[in-house]
């Protein structure tokens, strides 16, 4: 892993540690759709002067204001520290009077920085005319949003604008009150980024883009993205990171949901970063959709389908009402449209006390008055007994428009590690699925596997023992799966090399084992499937 990974890591682990390390929306993650209010916010750079922002781009570039950059410099405590919202390990590292010390407390720790400290770096002048800096005193300037660097999956350096002091949430919160403040990137926006499919596509749509983290990303293989927002101010944020990071600009358009987006619109791909949190009132737009429950989620996903070409994807983060007498997933198979595949995978549950707590913090209510923290809190255990909800999932769902007369939905919880990045993995679950489906059981035994790669087999049993109690398989890549299998299964996939077809390897199975191949033949297939479904083996074809 390089170092402009190793920083993205860092930020998405620090933000995982506030929520179980389950890979969802996270405290400080970006993306916006409720009623926007930016009352005491500051002004925003210029969003309609390229030139300026090429020109502050080179100039952060010279100065090594990178990723790697910042690595090296902070070193990996203080980095982490700072992707936690705690800024001390990073003033303490930045007392030295070099250029790129100068940058980090300009833009990452929002401190007044000498003007002559800057002036031979930056083209301050430029910036104070396009709105990137400001004056404070005679001889000072202050950044008026945080540029925060962050390091693209092929090694680009990249730029993430949001509002000062709101680039991941902290132990206080994020920093903000006002509803419509823009966040920046936390570990909810690199999970998305890393789940999501990256083929080359004509047209990808960025639902809530916040500060544009997702628009950015799909602009690498998308040639046309559309990114919305209901928040205009997250808008003009998301042009800032594009033009900064050096990305074409985007078509950003100005509306909840699928609101912006015209009857005749259709996508290759469709990601979202919503504000999925279910609460009591829609208080702060990045996270509070103003819907009741899981609504939000809901609608989101049953529109999306209509808005999907053949093959498309529509990745999203969510989160999952489990209501008393309810089974969870079935609400969520509820929730795909029609002529779509799905994929959805629960990564952490929380009780209600617990989510209401994690999402209280996030505001930083724990650090107001105490009686009126207490009333929030009850406010919320209030909505949660009002709809006879005893628990929150979170979670990724994946849709792939097929228009299949029998959709595959797969509703799974998996709350174990995976391996980052996971876009590979997602589109390559919906090929086996395609395989699988055309083949019936008999077709199967005439295709050819091969045991994918990086799979080993693990024997459990007492020591000394002549057979093992039971065989386990397991993936050290992607989901990381484990499965349980017989000495039939575990011949068989040690055997998957391309080469023959399954139906004469279990023959020479029941050859050696003395079984009838028949009879093998009748029984293994429905293994063959999971163990196919699920990633171990791969169709060969």
């Amino acid at each position: 892993m390089d170092a402009g990974r190793a920083a993205e890591v860092a930020a998405a682990r620090a933000q995982r540690a506030r929520q179980g390390d389950r890979g969802t929306r996270g405290p400080g993650a970006a993306a916006t759709m409720g009623g926007v209010s930016n009352a005491g916010l500051p002004p925003l750079p210029s969003s309609d002067r390229p030139d300026t922002a090429a020109r502050l781009r080179d100039a952060l570039l010279g100065a090594s204001f990178t990723a790697d950059g910042l690595l090296e410099l902070l070193g990996a405590p203080a980095y982490a520290a700072l992707a936690r919202g705690e800024t001390v390990p990073a003033l303490r590292a930045t007392r030295g009077d070099t250029a790129l010390e100068a940058l980090v407390r300009l833009f990452l720790l929002q401190q007044p920085v000498p003007h002559a400290q800057v002036a031979d770096v930056l083209p301050v002048d430029t910036c104070l005319e396009g709105g990137w800096l400001a004056r404070a005193g005679a001889d000072d300037l202050t950044a008026t949003v945080d540029v925060r660097p962050y390091g693209g999956p092929a090694g680009e350096d990249w730029f993430i604008v949001s509002d000062l002091g709101c680039a991941v949430g902290g132990a206080g919160g994020v920093g903000s009150h006002d509803e419509g403040v823009v966040l920046g990137v936390g570990g909810a926006s690199t999970t998305l980024a890393g789940i999501t499919v990256r083929t080359p596509v004509a047209s990808a749509l960025d639902l809530g883009t916040g500060s544009g983290i997702q628009a950015l990303h799909a602009a690498r293989h998308a040639t046309r993205v559309t990114a919305t927002d209901v928040n205009p101010r997250a808008l003009h944020v998301t042009a800032l990171t594009l033009a900064l990071s050096g990305a074409p600009a985007a078509d950003l358009r100005e509306g909840s949901l699928f609101t912006p987006v015209r009857d005749d619109e259709t996508y290759d791909l469709i990601v979202s970063n919503p504000p999925f949190v279910i609460s009591p009132g829609a208080r702060l737009t990045y996270r509070d959709g103003g819907m009741g429950g899981d609504d939000l989620c809901r609608t989101l996903v049953q529109q999306a389908g209509d808005r999907l070409n053949e093959g498309g994807f529509a990745q999203f983060l969510a989160n999952w009402q489990h209501v008393e007498g309810e089974d969870w997933q079935d609400r969520l198979r509820s929730w795909v449209p029609r002529g779509c595949d799905a994929w959805v995978v629960q990564r952490e549950v929380q009780d209600v006390t617990q989510y209401a707590e994690l999402w209280l913090r996030d505001a930083g209510d724990h650090r107001g008055d105490p009686a009126e923290y207490r009333a929030r809190y009850d406010a919320w255990l209030d909505e949660f007994e009002a709809r006879k909800v005893r628990a929150v999932g979170f979670g990724w769902i994946t849709l792939r428009r097929s228009d299949s007369a029998v959709p595959s939905i797969t509703v799974e919880e998996w709350p174990h590690p995976v391996e980052q990045p996971l876009g590979e993995t997602v589109r390559a679950h919906f090929d086996r699925l395609d395989h699988l489906r055309a083949h019936d059981d008999a077709a199967l035994l005439e295709a050819r596997f091969r045991l994918a790669a990086e799979v080993v087999q693990e024997q459990v049993g007492l020591p000394g023992a002549e057979d093992p109690e039971h065989v386990v398989l397991r993936q050290n890549r992607g989901m990381r799966r484990a499965t349980r299998v017989d000495t039939i299964g575990a011949g068989f996939a040690g055997v998957c090399d391309g080469t023959m077809s399954a139906g004469r390897i279990l023959d020479a199975i029941a050859q050696l084992l003395g079984e009838d191949p028949v009879l093998l033949r009748d029984r293994t297939p429905a293994q063959i499937r999971l163990l196919v479904e699920q990633g171990f083996l791969e169709p060969a074809d």
